[in-house]
């Protein structure tokens, strides 16, 4: 039986949609037997879409600029910071990095200029980078699209590609898993792309096909749930039947106990200090 010891996907209230603290998640990721969790809320216009496209201050994403509060080590469970940041653009640029940082938190003229998402980022262990927006994508080639994703995969920060196989833009899976197994980066099979309600089943296969295509490639995966509720921190029964159903490999499962994450993060340049 695949063993999956870690959750790097997870949301709290600062995500909005999303309904738990940060404590509330840690001690759920406790009793769910984990090693280690991951807090990674959208960094992305879902939250506060009047952002200036130009400009912005940093006082809306306080969240991530003092998650250094947070210990690395609470009620057993060790924990990461990070960020799931929007792909917002088909040379896989990600939100935040066309955005210039004028103001601190409390308002003041900042003194080094800096893109937001160079700001947020620089306090976050890694980032997601997942695609909520497609509309850029429209009329856009299978080329194309999958330029996008090796883009997003080129970023020194970007660790994993959330939930491709429901994100409902075709690339070519081959490729960009192959460029991901060469980088040692790692594609997310995601729990809750694979609820049986989602788009009658076409998310389900899509998802299989990418977890395959992995297999076959030797790139490691990270089996998340991405939940938005603490009741749903660690549990992936979904994810792990379909992963047992084609054989995957219990050495690619990067979630498998947290010392073998935290290999798979320091194999990219994203070691943590303490873990």
């Amino acid at each position: 039986m695949l063993q999956n010891r870690c959750d790097v996907h997870t949301h709290t209230l600062y995500s909005r949609h999303a309904y738990s603290t940060v404590r509330e998640d840690v001690l759920a990721a406790r009793e769910a037997g984990l090693e280690l969790l991951g807090v990674t809320d959208h960094f992305s216009d879902m939250l506060f879409p009047n952002t200036d496209l130009a400009h912005a201050s940093l006082r809306d994403y306080q969240h991530f600029i003092n998650m250094r509060v947070l210990p690395r080590a609470w009620e057993g469970v060790r924990l990461l910071h990070g960020a799931e940041a929007d792909i917002r653009g088909l040379d896989g640029s990600l939100f935040g990095q066309g955005i210039e940082v004028t103001e601190d938190i409390t308002g003041r003229p900042v003194q080094r200029v800096a893109t937001l998402y160079d700001r947020v980022t620089a306090s976050c262990d890694y980032v997601i980078a997942s695609v909520h927006y497609k509309d850029f994508a429209a009329g856009a080639t299978l080329a194309q699209t999958t330029e996008m994703y090796l883009g997003a995969l080129a970023q020194p920060k970007v660790l994993v590609l959330g939930h491709t196989g429901r994100a409902g833009i075709p690339f070519d899976v081959r490729e960009v898993v192959g460029e991901a197994a060469r980088r040692g980066k790692l594609i997310e099979i995601n729990e809750h792309s694979l609820e049986v309600s989602r788009e009658g089943g076409r998310t389900q296969t899509s998802c299989r096909s990418i977890a395959e295509a992995c297999a076959e490639a030797g790139c490691q995966i990270a089996v998340n749930t991405d939940a938005h509720v603490c009741c749903a921190v660690g549990h992936t029964p979904r994810a792990l039947a379909m992963l047992e159903e084609i054989g995957f490999p219990q050495e690619l499962v990067a979630t498998r106990s947290a010392d073998a994450f935290l290999a798979a993060m320091a194999a990219t340049g994203l070691a943590v200090p303490g873990l």
